[in-house]
């Protein structure tokens, strides 16, 4: 093949080697990055600065000195012994081995003089001397190793310890609970005095009784539905008077107010005499007794029945403690009085009412309550507050959920209510058959296995779906076991003194004692004579 002239010929690309380029790209990299380096530090110093001082601060906030954080210091050293000496002092005590443990808390004050001079002088400590103390420490320590004073010991005697202190606490609640009981169901002797007191004066005084009655115009304002009725079932004297006097001080018109009160045979007298020695602002009284209801009998009432029981009477009554498998508060035996299942049988007490408001002895009044008469119930039978602010004031609360019965009718998360200030409407009552309800469910519960404690149980089965919520103000509970708002208590209608801590005993809650002590009248001569206080 022919060349081609040298005129004509391509001309030859000029080529660099490969290490002139791999020179280039490196020489590029290193300016890049010196570049970004520069960029870095100059954006990174003040953060770097900011932390810096912030350590500082933290150091200097902890009172540290560089010469505590250096490895090699003495003082660090000397801290280390006597934290671990401290722990040596517990355990020797709880081995009884006095001795050692006064030796080991000596030491320890003599190195804390060594730290607490340095600190003085602004010195670190120096080996010479701290010497004779470290080595005398060390020892101890030793000597503690020796005895099996380790970290595994003092974890399992202290966990011995905490279990020991459990199990006394437990006793000590327990013990304490069973004393607050008796000490609540305790009658103290000045009220015992005052009814026997007001006994002989209503034998001795016969114009107590005509003043009670009144004549026909009082029996008539006993069942005039126009007028605010008012009930109260108590053997206490002195606590209805508190009820009833409450309410009429706080009533705006007190000669519309009518009580009927129930009692039983021992306190029928007193309670008559009492009533019929002092006005309460012109209200309405009458005093009955529930040994008078005919109605009243083992054939018509479940726990009258259950009284005939031999099991009911050794549970209530034998005295045996049943292994401390039940509460000593279940076995109370009040909660088969009859006038705590009184409540139960408000129509058939009161014939002749459509409407009535239902008040434990353990509450005072601090307001007007005739509007509770017209609080429409919405086709309810009775109106309460509920208390399901918290979970444990559910139903699950106190019925037995295990049981069938309860499990297949009633909802676990249904709202309780209270007891001690509700409305009835007794029209309603009669007609929904609400004592029929309460019947079944006693009767059901012959073995205490739907419930154990109180009426309260009983009456959330009997009113489910019938309870109408009302206002929170109108009933603040609490103030017989805890601490309650100071707000709810200023704007409260009824204050309920629920609880052991009942304000005419000794074990009265001292700071909520004066709201019930000034509805009592402690410069009477009868409650004088008796030293009621």
């Amino acid at each position: 093949m022919r060349r081609r002239a040298v005129d004509f010929r391509r001309p030859v690309r000029r080529r660099y080697s490969k290490v002139f380029w791999l020179t280039l790209c490196a020489i590029v990299i290193l300016l890049f990055f010196a570049f970004f380096r520069q960029e870095k530090g100059s954006t990174s110093t003040p953060a770097m600065l900011q932390r810096y001082n912030r350590h500082n601060k933290f150091i200097e906030g902890l009172n540290i000195t560089e010469e505590m954080l250096s490895p090699h210091s003495i003082a660090r050293q000397l801290n280390d012994q006597i934290s671990l000496a401290k722990g040596f002092v517990v355990i020797a005590k709880e081995s009884n081995n006095l001795q050692f443990a006064w030796e080991l808390s000596a030491q320890i004050r003599n190195s804390q003089v060594l730290l607490s001079n340095a600190a003085t002088r602004q010195t670190p400590l120096t080996a010479a001397e701290s010497e004779t103390a470290m080595r005398d420490m060390a020892l101890l320590l030793y000597q503690s190793q020796q005895l099996h004073y380790d970290s595994g010991t003092m974890i399992m005697r202290l966990k011995a310890k905490i279990q020991s202190l459990e199990e006394q606490a437990r006793s000590v609640i327990e013990k304490s609970s069973k004393y607050g009981q008796i000490a609540a169901e305790e009658v103290p002797k000045s009220l015992y005095c005052l009814g026997v007191r007001l006994t002989v004066e209503w034998f001795r005084n016969s114009d107590f009784q005509n003043k009670l009655m009144g004549g026909s115009h009082v029996a008539e304002k006993l069942k005039d539905n126009n007028l605010y009725h008012f009930c109260v079932f108590s053997d206490n004297i002195l606590a209805t008077s508190a009820v009833v006097n409450s309410t009429a001080s706080n009533s705006n018109n007190p000669d519309l107010v009518v009580f009927h009160l129930v009692t039983d045979e021992v306190n029928y007298s007193p309670m008559k005499a009492w009533f019929s020695m002092n006005s309460f602002c012109g209200v309405t009284i009458e005093v009955q007794k529930f040994e008078d209801f005919s109605w009243l009998n083992a054939s018509y009432v479940p726990v009258l029945k259950q009284l005939q029981d031999s099991d009911t009477q050794n549970y209530y009554f034998s005295g045996n403690n049943d292994d401390g498998r039940t509460p000593i508060k279940y076995r109370n035996p009040k909660y088969l009085s009859m006038l705590n299942h009184l409540r139960f049988y408000i129509p058939e007490v009161f014939p002749a009412l459509d409407k009535v408001v239902f008040l434990d002895d353990d509450v005072v009044v601090q307001k007007d309550l005739s509007l509770l008469f017209s609080i429409d119930l919405n086709g309810n039978v009775i109106g309460a507050v509920e208390t399901c602010m918290e979970t444990f004031h559910r139903y699950h609360k106190y019925l037995n959920y295990s049981h069938p019965l309860i499990r297949a009718h009633f909802d676990p998360d249904a709202c309780g209510w209270a007891f001690g200030m509700n409305i009835f409407d007794l029209v309603e009552w009669r007609k929904r058959n609400v004592t029929g309800i309460y019947h079944y469910w006693q009767e059901k519960n012959i073995d205490r296995t739907l419930w154990k404690l109180g009426t309260l149980p009983p009456g959330l089965l009997t009113f489910y779906g019938l309870t109408e919520p009302l206002d929170p103000r109108w009933h603040v509970l609490g103030l017989g076991y805890t601490n309650v708002d100071p707000q709810l208590i200023e704007k409260g209608a009824v204050l309920h003194f629920n609880g052991n801590s009942k304000p005419w005993l000794k074990i009265g809650m001292e700071k909520y004692k004066p709201l019930w002590d000034k509805y009592v009248d402690y410069s009477h001569p009868m409650l004088q004579q008796c030293n009621v206080h």
